[in-house]
């Protein structure tokens, strides 16, 4: 059985995994309740500040300071937790997730290291629409290249987006509202589908098609279909991801590449 063990420093005990360089901070209560959210670790009207962090003899209490992105698109993240003894580590959401739950401990390996981190790790990396193929077989391969044999027109690449790192001003367009399916607490979330976003500034930047949270913070305002809105907000590339079992009217066909975080100082036109 787990004990819970005073809250310092013991590196016979735990193995810490310090974050390599800056790492995101949130920007508020409500910044931290949407990721918190989105990372599945509250489901409760309140959303928790303190967490625990399991191993198999012993846990300890920890808060959540921030997280850090990596993939190609930035789309997954890596918890940094602090220790109640200020040490920081980096743990990967799912993880995190799983050693919330009472049975947690039962099944887990004594030597727990650089293995499990890289393999949660490697585990995000592949979920979804980047979870690389299965290698076909060579009796496979032939037919495979009989069939591809006929070229299809290449399409033209869109030039990527130089996006500003800070919060900027908006205008854009509610399309719809939809849902998405959010793989850290295996549900769909709300969300809303911006068209004609354009990031304004000195150049403005057209954007096109983006997405948001719909967050309790822009429920108040009442949004409906076809109303133009300017806002502030950071802007990150980060394609949503498609609702499951969900009503059509609740799905978007239309890729949708951006993400706007956290949309402040709302007005509507």
């Amino acid at each position: 059985m787990a004990i819970t063990l005073p809250h310092i420093e013991d590196t016979n005990n735990t193995v810490y995994f310090p974050p390599k360089g800056e790492y995101e901070t949130f920007e508020d209560d409500a910044h931290y309740e949407e990721k918190v959210r989105e990372w599945g670790l509250s489901t409760t009207k309140e959303v928790k500040k303190e967490f625990w962090y399991k191993e198999k003899t012993h846990q300890r209490l920890i808060v959540i300071k921030g997280f850090q992105a990596y993939g190609e698109s930035g789309d997954y993240h890596t918890i940094v937790i602090e220790f109640q003894d200020g040490n920081l580590s980096c743990i990967h959401p799912a993880y995190l997730k799983e050693m919330q739950a009472p049975s947690f401990g039962k099944a887990v390996i004594a030597d727990f290291g650089e293995t499990a981190l890289a393999s949660s790790e490697k585990k995000a990396l592949t979920d979804d629409n980047d979870k690389p193929a299965d290698v076909p077989k060579k009796s496979e391969e032939n037919s495979t290249k009989k069939k591809t044999d006929v070229k299809k027109p290449k399409k033209e690449k869109q030039p990527a987006l130089d996006l500003p790192m800070e919060k900027v001003h908006f205008t854009a367009k509610i399309k719809q509202f939809a849902l998405s399916w959010n793989h850290f607490n295996e549900d769909n979330d709300e969300v809303v589908v911006l068209e004609n976003v354009v990031i304004q500034q000195d150049n403005p930047v057209e954007v096109g098609l983006a997405w948001c949270s719909h967050s309790k913070t822009l429920k108040k305002f009442e949004l409906e279909t076809g109303e133009t809105l300017e806002f502030d907000g950071k802007i990150v590339k980060k394609k949503l991801p498609k609702g499951k079992d969900c009503e059509e009217e609740f799905i978007i066909e239309d890729p949708v590449p951006y993400k706007i975080n956290n949309p402040s100082k709302i007005k509507k036109s």
